[in-house]
C-alpha cells in the first residue's frame, strides 16, 4: 500500500495560487458546502433539448463580484466566469445576452473519415465549457453541426465508389460513437448541411439583396470589398488575405479573397436546385445559416479550433453581418492545436492519430484527462508517455474513490457533521476549483488540486492515524462527494469506478502484450523465488513487468498488480 500511496504526488506539476481565504469568505463557503453536501440540486428545464443533472453547483452567479483591470491573463475572481475572447484578444467577464440562458455554436466535423485527437480536443474543450455553464445554472442551447456536403467528402466518396451523403452519414454516426466514449454530452441540436438547404439559400438571397455578393455563371461569391470590417477577428488586412482554403483562386472573382457562397453543379456531384441554378453551398455559409436558424443572428458563444479563425470564422462574420446588420456574437472562443513533434496534427498533413487508434490501447477517459491536462488555448504535444501518465493517474483516482465508496457504503453517515480538517480541505479545493474554472477554464490547475483531497481520503483509509480520526466516515463521504462533483463537471466521472478500473487494467495488459493469467503466473514465480531466497530472480521478474507497465505491490495479504508508466518512459 505504501508504494500505491506514492502516486499521491500531483500529476501536473505546475501549480497556481488559489484565491485568498478571508475568514468571512471561508465561513460563508463552509456553510454553503455543508448545505451542498446534503441537499440535491433543483433541476431546471432547458430552452433547448438537453440538460445536465448534477449535484448543487460548485459556483453560483449570485456570489459573483465585479472585476477591474484590463482583462489580461491575471487570475479572475470566484464565481464570475471570464473567457478569452479572440475578437478582443483579452479575457472578458462572461455575461449572456439573456440572463440565465446561453446560446453556443461550435463548428463540427467535416464527416469524411474517422476523427482524430485534434478533433477530440475541440469537443472535449467545449464539452467542459458546456458542463460548467450548466453547473452555473444556465440553460444552454448548444448547437454543433455536421458538414456533410463538401469537396473532401465528394473526393473520398468517389475514391470509395460510395454515395457522398451516405458516406458522410456513416462518419457522422462514427463521430458520435467517439464522443460517447470521450464522455462528451450530446449537444442540444446537431444540424446537418444537407437538411438546411432552404435556410442556406435564403441567407444567400439576403446577402445578394444587400449588395454584398455577386453571381457568375451559376456561382455566387461574397464580395469582401463590401464589408469594411473584414479581418476584425483574425487581425489580417484585406490586402494580405488570400482566398479561402477550400476555394480555388479564380480569375472570375472581383477580389482574390472573395469566397463562394454557392457553387454551380459539376458532373457527378450532388446538387440542389437554387435561384442561381443547380449546385451546392460553399463551406462558410453553412455555419452562418445553421447558427442563425437555431440561435438567431445574435447569440453568446461561437467556438472551434484555432485553425478556424481564418478564413472560416472571419467569413462567417462577414456573411452573417451582410445578411443581418444586427448580427452579433458575444464571445469567440478557440482552442489550441494538438501537435506531433511540434507540428499541427491534421488529416491533410497525414500525421494524425484517430480517436479509435488511441482508445484501442488507452482508456477514453485517460485521453480526456490528457487533453484537460493542458490549458485549452495552449498547444498540446501528443505522446505515448503523456497517455501512460494520464492512465496511471486515472487508475489512482478511481482506485481511491472505489476504496472510499466501499468503506462508506457499510456505515450510516451524518453528512452535515463534517470535521474541521476535512472541511478545510474541501473549502480549499472548492476555492481552487471555482477560481480556476472561472479564470478561462484552467482545468490543469484543478487536476493538480485533486491531489490534496485524494491524499486525505487515502490517509483516512490506510494510515493508523487516519483510521483513528473522529467522524472518519463523515470526512470520507464529504471528500468523495466533492471530488465526484468536480469530476462530473470535467466529464471524468464514470458510471462505475470498478468497471473503469478493470478496463484500465485490460488496456495496460494489451499494451504490455500480456494476459492476466501470464501476469499472475509471473507473480507466482516471483513469490516462489523469494521463498527460495533467489532475490536476483525475484527482482528480474519485477523489473521485467515494470518495463512493460505492470507494477507489483506487496502486502501482508499477498502480491497484486496495477498499471504503471513503463520504466523507459519514466526515465
Amino acid at each position: 500500500m505504501a508504494s500505491f500511496l506514492k502516486l499521491c504526488k500531483p500529476f501536473f506539476l505546475t501549480r497556481f495560487s488559489s484565491l485568498p481565504n478571508s475568514p468571512a469568505a471561508t465561513t460563508h463557503l463552509r456553510t454553503h458546502l455543508c448545505r451542498a453536501l446534503v441537499r440535491p440540486r433543483k433541476r431546471h428545464g432547458s430552452f433547448c433539448s438537453s440538460s445536465l443533472s448534477s449535484s448543487r453547483p460548485l459556483a453560483s452567479r449570485e456570489s459573483s463580484s465585479e472585476r477591474g483591470g484590463d482583462g489580461g491573463d491575471g487570475p479572475a475572481p470566484a464565481a464570475e466566469l471570464w473567457l478569452f475572447n479572440t475578437m478582443s484578444r483579452k479575457k472578458e467577464a462572461f455575461r449572456p445576452k439573456v440572463e440565465g440562458k446561453v446560446g453556443m455554436y461550435v463548428c463540427g466535423v467535416t464527416a469524411y473519415d474517422l476523427s482524430h485527437i485534434g478533433h477530440a480536443r475541440v469537443y472535449v474543450t467545449f464539452d467542459v465549457l458546456y458542463r460548467y455553464l450548466k453547473n452555473l445554472e444556465n440553460e444552454v442551447c448548444y448547437v454543433r453541426n455536421f458538414t456533410d456536403v463538401d469537396d473532401k467528402i465528394i473526393a473520398r466518396a468517389n475514391e470509395l465508389g460510395e454515395d457522398p451523403i451516405s458516406l458522410s452519414k456513416r462518419y457522422c454516426e462514427e463521430f458520435n460513437v467517439d464522443m460517447m466514449h470521450l464522455h462528451c454530452l450530446p449537444p442540444s441540436v446537431e444540424p446537418r448541411v444537407s437538411d438546411h438547404m432552404p435556410q442556406i439559400i435564403d441567407m444567400i438571397k439576403k446577402i445578394l439583396d444587400n449588395g454584398c455578393a455577386y453571381q457568375i455563371d451559376g456561382d455566387v461569391y461574397f464580395s469582401v470589398d463590401k464589408f469594411p470590417e473584414y479581418g476584425q477577428l483574425s487581425g489580417r488586412k484585406l490586402e494580405d488575405n488570400r482566398a479561402g482554403e477550400r476555394v480555388a483562386v479564380n480569375s472570375r472573382k472581383k477580389n482574390p479573397a472573395d469566397f463562394a457562397l454557392w457553387k454551380s453543379a459539376k458532373e457527378g456531384e450532388p446538387f440542389w436546385e437554387s435561384p442561381w441554378g443547380p449546385g451546392r453551398p460553399g463551406w462558410h455559409i453553412e455555419c452562418s445559416a445553421m447558427s442563425a436558424t437555431y440561435l438567431g443572428y445574435s447569440f453568446d458563444i461561437h467556438g472551434g479550433g484555432m485553425d478556424l479563425v481564418f478564413p472560416h470564422h472571419e467569413n462567417e462574420i462577414a456573411q452573417s453581418c451582410a445578411a443581418c446588420r444586427q448580427s452579433n456574437i458575444g464571445y469567440w472562443i478557440h482552442n489550441g492545436f494538438v501537435t506531433v513533434d511540434s507540428e499541427k496534427m491534421s488529416k491533410s498533413l497525414g500525421n494524425f492519430f484517430t480517436i479509435r487508434q488511441v482508445i484501442e490501447l488507452y482508456h477514453p477517459l485517460a485521453l480526456r484527462l490528457f487533453l484537460l491536462g493542458t490549458h485549452y488555448r495552449s498547444p498540446i504535444n501528443y505522446s505515448d508517455a503523456q497517455l501512460e501518465s494520464a492512465s496511471e493517474r486515472m487508475y489512482y483516482i478511481y482506485q481511491t474513490l472505489y476504496d472510499c465508496e466501499n468503506v462508506i457504503s457499510q456505515h450510516a453517515i451524518q453528512q452535515d457533521n463534517i470535521p474541521p480538517d476535512a472541511l478545510d480541505c474541501i473549502v480549499k479545493f472548492k476555492n481552487e476549483f471555482v477560481a480556476s474554472m472561472c479564470d478561462d477554464l484552467h482545468t490543469t490547475v484543478i487536476l493538480a488540486a485533486l491531489s490534496d483531497p485524494l491524499k486525505n481520503i487515502n490517509d483516512l483509509l490506510h494510515t493508523r492515524k487516519g483510521r483513528k480520526q473522529q467522524r472518519r466516515m463523515e470526512s470520507l463521504a464529504a471528500l468523495e462527494k466533492v471530488i465526484r462533483n468536480v469530476l462530473t463537471v470535467l466529464g471524468l466521472l464514470p458510471g462505475s469506478y470498478l468497471e473503469v478500473l478493470q478496463q484500465l487494467r485490460e488496456k495496460a495488459l494489451k499494451r504490455a502484450k500480456l494476459t492476466e493469467e501470464e501476469v499472475l503466473q509471473k507473480i507466482r514465480d516471483r513469490t516462489a523465488a523469494r521463498n527460495a531466497k533467489e532475490y536476483e530472480k525475484s527482482d528480474t521478474i519485477r523489473k521485467h513487468l515494470a518495463s512493460v507497465g505492470i507494477a507489483l505491490m506487496d502486502s501482508p495479504d499477498g502480491t497484486t498488480w496495477r498499471p504503471t508508466v513503463p520504466l523507459a518512459m519514466q526515465e
